[in-house]
C-alpha cells in the first residue's frame, strides 16, 4: 500500500495542507475518523465505496467528504488509485462559493460543488497520467483555477488557534469572551467557514489529540486527565462515537 504526502505551492499552502497519492493493491474495508478539514478525492483507478448499516454505496469516482462528528467505513476495490487534497481548516471557503457546514456529514460527488465540465476535464487528465509528480500537477492547477482570492475570517482563525492552544478543551463562553464576540453571529461564522459548529470542532481536535497520546507510552488514565475528561465514562462514550470501539481495544491494535 502506498500514501505518499505532497505539499502544496506557495500560494495554495494557507488553505491545502498537503495531498497525499494513495494506492492499494488488495480489496479492503477500512474506517475513517474525524478529522478537522474537509477532503477531496479524485480515483484514478478502481472504485470506492461507503459502508453504513452492512449497506454498500458507491461513490463517484470525484467527490468530497465534508467534516463529520463520527467515523466513517469506506471499500476500497483492488488496484485502487486516489489522489487526495486534505484542506486547512479555513480552506474549503477560498475554493467554493457553499458554506462549508452544507457538507457536514456527507460524502458528495465533486461535481455538486464544481463545474461538471471541470471535474470531467480533471478525471480525464489523471486517467492517462503516468506518474504522481503529474497527478499532482494536474489535481493542482484545478485547484489554482477555483480559487477565490476573498479576505479570510481572521477571527475564525484566532478561533481555531486558541481551540488548538486548548487541545480542544476550551468552552465555547470562553472563547467568545476571548474574542470579544456574541455566541450567535460568532456560531454562524465559525460553521459557514469550518463546516461544523465551534464545539464539535473542539471535541474533533481533543480527539485527534487523543489519539496522539494514544502512541506513546501513557495510561488510559493519564492520557484522558490530559485531555481534560474528569469523567472516565464520558471519555469513553466520546471515543466510541468517533472510532465505534472502546479506548482499550483500540490501543491495543495501535
Amino acid at each position: 500500500m502506498k500514501f505518499d504526502k505532497h505539499f502544496p505551492t506557495d500560494k495554495l499552502k494557507d488553505y491545502i495542507k498537503y495531498y497525499v497519492v494513495s494506492e492499494n493493491d488488495w480489496e479492503s474495508e477500512y474506517k475513517v475518523f474525524p478529522s478537522s478539514g474537509l477532503v477531496i478525492g479524485f480515483q484514478y483507478k478502481g472504485q470506492l465505496a461507503t459502508i453504513r448499516n452492512s449497506k454498500e454505496s458507491k461513490l463517484a469516482s470525484a467527490g468530497i467528504t465534508g467534516i463529520a462528528d463520527s467515523y466513517k467505513t469506506f471499500k476500497n476495490s483492488a488496484d485502487i488509485g486516489t489522489v487526495l487534497v486534505y484542506f486547512t481548516e479555513i480552506g474549503f471557503t477560498h475554493f467554493s462559493p457553499n458554506p462549508a457546514n452544507e457538507l457536514f456529514n456527507l460524502s458528495l460527488s465533486l461535481d455538486d460543488i464544481f463545474e461538471k465540465s471541470k471535474v470531467h476535464e480533471v478525471e480525464e487528465k489523471l486517467e492517462i497520467a503516468s506518474t504522481d509528480k503529474q497527478r499532482i500537477k494536474i489535481v493542482e492547477q484545478f485547484l489554482l483555477t477555483q480559487f477565490k482570492n476573498i479576505q479570510t475570517d481572521k477571527l475564525i482563525v484566532e478561533a481555531i488557534k486558541l481551540i488548538y492552544q486548548s487541545k480542544g478543551a476550551i468552552r465555547i463562553k470562553e472563547l467568545n469572551e476571548k474574542l470579544f464576540i456574541s455566541q450567535s453571529p460568532f456560531e454562524k461564522r465559525f460553521r459557514q467557514v469550518v463546516g461544523t459548529t465551534a464545539k464539535k470542532f473542539a471535541s474533533i481536535v481533543r480527539f485527534n489529540s487523543v489519539l496522539d497520546n494514544m502512541k506513546e507510552a501513557k495510561s488510559m488514565t493519564e492520557i484522558y486527565y490530559e485531555n481534560n475528561f474528569f469523567d472516565q465514562a464520558h471519555f469513553i462514550k466520546n471515543f466510541k462515537q468517533f472510532t465505534g470501539d472502546t479506548p482499550e481495544n483500540f490501543k491495543r491494535f495501535l
